[in-house]
């Protein structure tokens, strides 16, 4: 496919000398570096998709009554694309993200971007930006696909007009020197998602919805917060951002099941099959609070780690809650997270063979 048949570079008149894009990705951190293009393309319900462009990146000019900043109607995904070994350019599973970018869109009543819209988008801004990819270990470009409802109107109905979005950012290592065991606080008074609600779907109000529980985690001196079921308030779901595994003694995983409530990770969906094909018994089921605390406690559980693309995989160490407080083996990371966040990472860098056909190659 020619990336640029419907996504054609609008180069911008100023772009960032190679000096100060050199300096800018000596420690990129994350999420603060941006390149100097995005994607745009525009919606409406008389033209449908229209005007699709790798354009200068740009503040955006809305009118106060611009639908979304009154009803929220707005989702966004998250990738990455990475420079190999052979200096060749991929991006992890972009495919994955196109699908649940669909899925969010029709949960909350959007405009379905056809998937190989979505694709060609990041692998046209990706291919343009090339060079602000890190060249040191752990780099990557995060891109951050997103809509919003443009619509300047003041009413609670679906928006008629939509602006899709992609932007890049040059990221480094999440973790220095390795993924540290982190501590998590159990809320027990506040839930990210209901039955019924737009917990699935990967939208800004539920990542709103779990910041007051954040907030609440740090000032413990936790790390991250983990929230409960909304019914019975005793069932592990998720993270405020990623899912979670646990690690038994017999050598099994289990991971909630998807629903409603829960996000379907690209990271979870991607160690379920890695963990699969080395003959690991992987359940998916409910798995509460007081299970985790007692097999904690008796050894049964043995590690614990979160997933999401931003630092792929995070072991935790401890647990905190209202109900009680435990730690997990010995608190540290766990030799099968580890190893299976290595084989994770070799796969999407091209350090290692990728059987699974999960990279997207650009270049």
């Amino acid at each position: 496919m020619n990336i640029a048949a419907h996504f054609p570079l609008n180069a911008t008149a100023s772009p960032t000398s190679n000096e100060a894009r050199a300096e800018k990705l000596v420690n990129p951190g994350f999420g603060r570096v941006f390149t100097d293009h995005m994607a745009i393309a525009h919606y409406s319900d008389e033209k449908g998709w229209h005007d699709l462009a790798i354009a200068p990146r740009q503040p955006l000019t809305v009118d106060p009554a611009c639908a979304v900043l009154h009803y929220a109607q707005e989702i966004f995904e998250g990738l990455k694309a990475y420079r190999g070994a052979d200096g060749g350019i991929t991006m992890f599973r972009p495919e994955a993200n196109a699908r649940r970018f669909r899925k969010s869109a029709e949960r909350l009543a959007m405009p379905l971007l056809p998937e190989e819209l979505f694709v060609e988008s990041c692998r046209a801004l990706v291919s343009a930006e090339r060079d602000w990819i890190p060249t040191s270990e752990g780099g990557s470009l995060y891109l951050r696909p997103f809509m919003i409802a443009s619509e300047i109107f003041l009413g609670v109905k679906p928006s008629s007009d939509y602006i899709y979005m992609v932007i890049a950012s040059s990221v480094g290592a999440y973790f220095k020197g390795g993924a540290p065991a982190v501590s998590i606080w159990a809320s027990e008074t506040y839930t990210r998602a209901a039955p019924g609600g737009t917990g699935a779907a990967k939208c800004g109000g539920n990542y709103a919805a779990s910041l007051i529980a954040q907030a609440e985690a740090i000032k413990l001196g936790c790390d991250q917060v983990v929230f409960l079921d909304a019914v019975e308030r005793r069932y592990v779901e998720e993270l405020g951002g990623m899912n979670v595994f646990f690690v038994f003694d017999d050598g099994s995983l289990a991971t909630p099941p998807l629903s409603d409530t829960i996000l379907a990770g690209i990271t979870r969906d991607s160690l379920i099959a890695l963990a699969r094909d080395r003959g690991i018994t992987v359940r998916e089921e409910k798995y509460a609070l007081d299970q985790w605390r007692a097999d904690a406690a008796s050894g049964r559980l043995v590690e614990a780690f979160a997933c999401g693309t931003a630092a792929v995989v995070t072991p935790i160490g401890q647990v905190k809650a209202s109900s009680g407080d435990f730690t997990i083996g010995s608190g540290g990371p766990g030799q099968l997270t580890m190893s299976l966040r290595e084989s994770l990472v070799a796969i999407q860098t091209g350090a290692a063979p990728d059987p699974y056909d999960w990279l997207d190659r650009i270049a």
